[in-house]
């Protein structure tokens, strides 16, 4: 993984998943080297960090204003998309609640609705009806599908957003393959956390079906080729998701979370009150409670244990090789158990494939080829 930042692990993999969802790295660079330095002496740097990509994306925003004036869409479109990236990369890593965290998530929103209007992709923003409410989606349809077009329903993890999702390698590979992709910030992730307060809850099945009620509501979606994917903590909410609806053709695990919750006791104990700056806080906000003890007992709830064998579709769990969040152990047991499944797969990606750290951020390429060529089979 490339690691700017000597023994921050954290805001390391946030600059890879920048890199990985169309961040360039020259840019990057540019704009994290001061902040390097202060991280270097041991300063507290995380406004500084939110500086540098908040400046980053201000920077991006003003060159595809200059591109738009000089009749360029195509062109700005591209600096909004990754102006979006870079605040998205900054508000990520602050503070819950802090005002200038709101404002950069809401420069990211503006950034990327230009996106949408600007880039000429047959993308759009949707709302998924839910439980008297409704959580936003992005829509991208792959160019040449047909009438009716097979769709994966992609879910976030623990911190990710819909629009770091569109910009993964894995929106174009279905693509490729005639597969279009619904792009989703579910309860406790991205825009229906943050500006609705949806908090998370164990039972994914709840958004999952909201999702196929709202697909089997268009005219142009096959109904019967509808599958589910989601990465890192969407590990735990995909395969939930696949077990207790039947209406989904088939899933996939980017990245297993078999045990989440033991995995935050052993955590709590390995490293105390503060593991990554704000994590627990953090999880209090993404899980609604209130404390410490409060999200302990949520925690417990989030386990496949029982619920994988209850998959009755084709199962794919994706691990990269030197996870350092879970355990490779957490995806062997969730393949094992997926004992119901009548196609099942686990793919570890090595040092010779690429992509071996968390949901293979450090290298996303192979593990979206992947994964879109094991859906293009069965769907």
């Amino acid at each position: 993984m490339f690691e700017p930042f000597p023994g921050n692990y954290v805001w390391n993999l946030s600059v890879n998943l920048s890199l990985s969802t169309g961040g360039q790295l020259t840019e990057i660079l540019e704009a994290i080297d001061p902040v390097i330095a202060l991280s270097a002496k041991g300063d507290d740097a995380t406004s500084a960090y939110l500086d540098a990509w908040e400046g980053l994306g201000d920077r991006m925003v003003s060159l595809g204003d200059e591109e738009l004036a000089a009749g360029r869409p195509w062109s700005a479109a591209s600096r909004f998309e990754r102006a979006a990236n870079y605040y998205m990369t900054g508000e990520r890593m602050q503070e819950i609640g802090g005002r200038r965290r709101t404002e950069v998530y809401g420069k990211m929103l503006e950034a990327f609705a230009r996106v949408v209007v600007h880039g000429g992709e047959p993308v759009s923003r949707v709302e998924i009806p839910c439980e008297g409410g409704s959580f936003p989606g992005l829509f991208f349809r792959a160019p040449g599908a047909g009438p009716r077009t097979p769709v994966m329903v992609q879910f976030n993890g623990l911190d990710s957003t819909k629009e770091q999702m569109w910009g993964s390698p894995l929106r174009t590979e279905l693509a490729r393959r005639g597969i279009s992709l619904l792009m989703v910030d579910h309860p406790g992730t991205g825009e229906a956390l943050r500006l609705r307060g949806l908090t998370a809850v164990p039972e994914s099945e709840r958004w999952g079906s909201a999702c196929i009620d709202y697909l089997e509501s268009r005219d142009d979606i096959d109904q019967a080729r509808i599958g589910i994917v989601g990465w890192s903590l969407g590990g735990y909410y995909a395969p939930r998701a696949a077990a207790f609806e039947p209406r989904f053709a088939l899933c996939v695990a980017w990245g297993a979370n078999y045990h989440w919750g033991e995995l935050q006791k052993a955590r709590s104990r390995r490293e105390g009150e503060n593991p990554v700056p704000h994590y627990w806080k953090h999880v209090q906000w993404v899980w609604g409670v209130e404390d410490q003890d409060a999200f302990m007992e949520r925690a417990a709830e989030v386990s496949l244990a029982g619920v994988v064998p209850l998959i009755a579709v084709p199962f794919l769990v994706t691990h990269g090789a030197g996870d350092r969040q879970i355990p490779l152990t957490d995806a062997t047991e969730q393949f094992e158990a997926a004992t119901g499944s009548p196609d099942r797969e686990l793919k570890i990606f090595t040092e010779r494939d690429g992509g071996i750290e968390h949901v293979s951020v450090d290298n996303m390429l192979p593990v979206s080829a992947f994964i879109a060529d094991w859906v293009a089979a069965r769907l």
